[in-house]
């Protein structure tokens, strides 16, 4: 059955059908990321591959040492002469389980804090990256699938470092070392042993193709399981107020059934996998007792010559059992590493210009004048949300944008914030275009507060300083003060360093808007954007945060979006959008006493209090 999500769509991953020139190109990426993960340790990674050769040149020296032990330790004791041959094999034999355990315990506590160093980068890497993607990314990159590639990714990629080098490399020498072994103990016998080498050959070959293909449906499996759980965890307010809890659990179960069914074909692999190479393993094995057995009968082959050839049968397949484990862990370790470069192949969409130009040195004191030259703007091609849109904002002047939902004033915002660049045509900042703006100098004189301004787990000090991490305890304080957030802050059990719980959670819709507006009032920016800031507080709260409006906005330039026209109250000039262009233009005052669009709303508005 195939999951669909709250439409009724089919659930997909965002990989899914991937061209194949595409494809390729992101194993190339992943192969890329994953050498330049390791490269910095390529002289430890060299040191440990020493490792594991001495550990399994160890490994693979015990049967020699008991194959002497039967043929020439023990025939002397029998006949009552000195046991001190067998007692040097023995202690030849301690000697190399000293060598193998030394070894093993250094390459795992080296190769541990590699790996983990390594994981620490990709990481950092990661998050690094997402921070940088623009807010388009964000819009369609769900958060959830943000959780998979820096979680669940990463630990398939953990279990690969862990696991996978040395099984890889263990099993390389594990097989050549026994064939070259078993031929040079008894030619005949080796060589027969060896002709079962082809159909292992054939079973690994199937084996990695059919499993390359499961483990990467797994993977994608795994993360729409992830997407779905945090998307309804992250909603799950709306999911209770409209009482979706029943579809949303057959979503969730929809998924996490395909996940299993995914997982059951991957067990059927192995289901199959493992028992032929037992099966063909033991087959080798009974071969051999039965030629070698008659070949020690009419002393052709010692029985010591025979125990060893037996004991390297038995390591030869070690690795044949094992590697369908190997294949498991870099399936779903290649899969995760080519979804992780995919999102490090992103490039944002809004990049710095490499000569930024300062503000500063073009026009001196930074003014915030706004201007839109012949501006056209779309989120999807051929469907414009803004065209040819022509607009002055002098500093220090406040602008309310108004319109239906729909009609641009959000994405009027988003440009004038840099969130997005326009499809032709320029926006201004005191006459220098944003593009040519390095992104960090723009945003510490453009701030946007939004509708849900989000709070960060920790005190309200720390959340009022979040555009300014250097401000003093005072300055806080008298961010505070400036837009009346101060009476409550005060009024909290532990003042300013009470924690607001997650997202804010300790705090009323009115007071986190008070915080948010302490926090650009702390930033100081020259350009403030309200995007409806006030739309979905309470009439008191509205009240309150209504106050603190013609504080924050004292000598800036502020372009204000609000559904709510009693916020309009405090513009200097109105602009009616529709269909992305500007149908009047004016002083709220003017506009009232036309015959407008804006006259019309405002006498909804007034009529719907009365």
């Amino acid at each position: 059955m195939s999951a669909t999500d709250w439409r009724g769509r089919a659930v997909t991953n965002d990989d899914d059908d991937l061209p194949i020139d595409e494809s390729i190109s992101r194993r190339r990426e992943a192969r890329t990321l994953l050498v330049g993960l390791l490269r910095p340790y390529a002289t430890a990674v060299a040191l440990l591959t020493i490792v594991i050769v001495l550990e399994n040149a160890a490994r693979l020296s015990v049967p020699l040492l008991v194959q002497r032990g039967i043929d020439h330790g023990i025939p002397p004791i029998v006949d009552g002469g000195s046991a001190r041959e067998l007692i040097l094999i023995v202690a030849s034999l301690c000697g190399v389980v000293l060598v193998q355990a030394t070894s093993r315990m250094f390459f795992l506590r080296r190769s541990g804090r590699i790996g983990q160093e390594v994981l620490l980068e990709l990481r950092r890497r990661i998050f690094r990256h997402f921070q940088r993607l623009d807010v388009a990314f964000h819009d369609r990159y769900t958060s959830g699938r943000v959780v998979a590639r820096s979680t669940n990714d990463v630990e398939a990629i953990q279990l690969m470092l862990q696991t996978g080098f040395d099984g890889l490399i263990t099993a390389i020498l594990t097989l050549l070392g026994t064939s070259v072994l078993l031929v040079v103990l008894d030619v005949k016998l080796g060589l027969m042993c060896l002709c079962v080498f082809p159909l292992l050959v054939v079973l690994v070959w199937w084996f990695r193709t059919q499993s390359a293909k499961t483990y990467k449906l797994v993977r994608e499996s795994a993360a729409l399981v992830i997407v779905q759980f945090v998307e309804t965890m992250t909603g799950i307010k709306a999911v209770q107020a409209y009482r979706r809890e029943p579809r949303n659990q057959q979503i969730f179960v929809d998924v996490a059934d395909d996940y299993k069914t995914i997982n059951e074909r991957a067990f059927k692999l192995l289901a199959i996998f493992m028992p032929a190479v037992r099966l063909v393993g033991n087959i080798a094995t009974g071969g051999v007792l039965l030629y070698g057995g008659y070949r020690v009968l009419h002393g052709e082959m010692t029985l010591g010559t025979l125990t060893a050839f037996l004991l390297y049968l038995r390591i030869f397949f070690e690795p044949m059992q094992e590697i369908s484990q190997f294949f498991n862990t870099f399936q779903s370790a290649a899969a995760a590493l080519e979804k992780i470069a995919g999102v490090l192949a992103e490039e944002p969409g809004i990049q710095d210009p490499e000569r930024p130009v300062q503000l500063s040195k073009v026009n001196g004191d930074i003014k915030g004048d706004i201007a839109f030259r012949d501006v056209n703007f779309s989120y999807v091609p051929d469907r414009p949300v803004l065209p040819d849109l022509d607009l002055r904002i002098p500093a220090g002047q406040t602008v309310a944008l108004v319109g239906t939902t729909g009609a641009g004033k959000t994405t009027i915002a988003k440009l004038i914030a840099r969130f997005y660049d326009p499809t032709s045509g320029a926006v201004t900042l005191d006459g220098v275009d944003l593009r040519d703006l390095a992104q960090a100098q723009l945003r510490r004189h453009v701030v946007m507060v939004t509708q849900e301004n989000f709070m960060f787990e920790g005190s309200v000090a720390d959340n009022i300083r979040f555009g300014r991490p250097d401000a003093t305890d005072a300055e806080v304080r008298a961010a505070a003060e400036a837009v009346g957030a101060d009476r409550f802050i005060d009024a909290l059990a532990d003042g300013y360093d009470t924690d607001v719980a997650k997202r804010g959670g300790r705090l009323s819709a009115g007071q986190r808007q008070l915080i948010a507006f302490a926090r650009a009032f702390l930033a100081d920016p020259k350009v403030l954007i309200l995007d409806e800031a006030t739309s979905s507080l309470d009439i008191p709260s509205e009240r309150m945060v209504q106050r603190a409006l013609a504080t924050v906005l004292t000598d800036r330039t502020a372009v204000v979006i609000a559904h709510r026209l009693s916020t309009v109250e405090v513009a200097d000039r109105v602009l009616v959008l529709e269909h992305g262009r500007i149908v009047e233009d004016g002083p709220p005052g003017e506009l009232i006493l036309g015959d407008g669009r804006y006259a019309a709303l405002h006498r909804a508005w007034v009529e719907s209090l009365a």
